[in-house]
């Protein structure tokens, strides 16, 4: 019998063990420390709160001005943000969405026909599955290795390239993740100058994620993407992850790269958005200060992403059977634990025993069992406690 709906949406529905064992543990009531927090409009953080309701409050929302591109005070304001990380972007090279998911829908549809190939990073997020089988582009993985840090494989990648087109497909952008989730790994300045080149040679875009550039580790913070002038580059952004705000929906694609080519992207994409004009007035209004917030809750957060990787290194420590992976940046760690079954019979053994909620590795396509992914975002108490149980758990099995 033919399907009466479309083979792009023929995902598998159904409920994994690992969500099944999820709602079991809530529906008994037990207690549940979440080591998987993402969204951290629910971590105890301190916005300014009247600040961001009047900012939400303008008169100026009543009239109706639809700009394509998004209003050019917002646009101004985000110039600014890239021009404090020594890259500077020309408002008319911004574009605004509603959300990164939409950036991402915009430049594949702008990129891809039906088929072509976009060269994602494993491991990663698993969004970008779902993204791609919704605009009709095909991914195929290149791999991120780790060997006392991680590193883009560039062998991997020309493979890629090389796979994409024994299998008939034209071979479209590459996706960098700067830095990757979850691995919080940045594209080293060598790695993205190889990329660039690569990019240039074969006649494929970037890609950039950059939601978690703000929260580097080191010293001094990441050069953006959307320096690069070589390839013709999109990098995408916004106020989910720089404000603390995901709920705003605020987000936008910088483009860069040779002129010729940047020019023709962004007319096309004007034209994309001018379909939809998605973006709501009072947003657009409040992107300025949203932005300002973004300096007072990143201080919060990587205050605790601190406090909560000295904790982890303290009770690492202390014991010999798990470490954790090195960490440049973003709001996550990877666990290094005994693969002696598979990290979701693993995570599903934690939730039931102890009540602390991980994420397994496969969730993120890493390539062998033995990873685990916990979230440095969580309130200290529950991180501490969580980490102690995970640990406790795992010595008595192992032994």
């Amino acid at each position: 019998m033919q399907s009466f709906f479309a083979r792009r949406t023929a995902w598998n529905l159904a409920t994994n063990r690992y969500t099944e064992a999820l709602e079991a543990h809530r529906r008994a009531g037990r207690e549940l420390l979440d080591l998987t927090a993402s969204n951290p409009t629910t971590v105890g953080l301190r916005y300014r709160e009247e600040e961001l309701l009047r900012a939400l409050a303008r008169r100026e929302v009543l009239v109706y001005d639809p700009q394509p591109k998004g209003l050019l005070a917002a646009r101004e304001a985000i110039a600014d943000y890239y021009a404090e990380r020594r890259s500077p972007v020309s408002p008319d090279d911004l574009l605004l969405t509603t959300g990164t998911s939409e950036a991402y829908s915009f430049v594949f549809r702008l990129l891809c026909d039906p088929g072509d190939a976009v060269l994602v990073p494993t491991p990663s997020y698993p969004l970008f599955d779902f993204l791609a089988d919704l605009q009709d582009v095909t991914l195929v993985p290149y791999q991120l290795v780790y060997d006392h840090g991680w590193q883009m494989d560039f062998p991997s990648l020309q493979a890629a390239i090389g796979l994409a087109q024994a299998t008939g497909r034209r071979c479209r952008a590459v996706l960098v993740v700067h830095p990757n989730n979850p691995t919080g790994s940045y594209a080293k300045r060598h790695e993205a100058e190889e990329l660039h080149r690569i990019c240039a040679a074969n006649g494929l875009a970037i890609i950039a994620d950059e939601v978690f550039l703000d929260y580097a580790l080191g010293e001094e913070s990441p050069l953006p993407f959307s320096a690069n002038r070589e390839a013709l580059t999109f990098t995408l952004n916004g106020l989910s992850k720089i404000s603390g705000l995901p709920q705003m929906k605020v987000a936008w694609i910088a483009v860069s790269g040779p002129d010729t080519l940047k020019a023709e992207a962004l007319a096309r994409l004007e034209v994309v958005a001018d379909t939809y004009l998605s973006m709501n007035a009072p947003v657009q209004w409040a992107i300025p200060p949203m932005l300002e917030e973004g300096r007072g809750i990143q201080a919060q957060l990587m205050q605790r992403i601190r406090e909560n990787l000295l904790e982890l290194d303290a009770q690492l420590s202390a014991q010999k059977l798990c470490h954790r992976l090195a960490v440049e940046g973003g709001w996550y760690a990877v666990l290094r634990v005994p693969a002696i079954g598979s990290d979701e019979d693993l995570a599903i053994a934690l939730l039931q025993a102890t009540g602390v909620l991980v994420q397994p590795g496969h969730f993120y396509d890493f390539a062998a069992d033995g990873h685990l992914v916990i979230s440095l975002i969580t309130p200290p108490d529950a991180f501490q406690t969580g980490m102690t149980r995970i640990l406790k758990h795992i010595a008595t099995a192992g032994g």
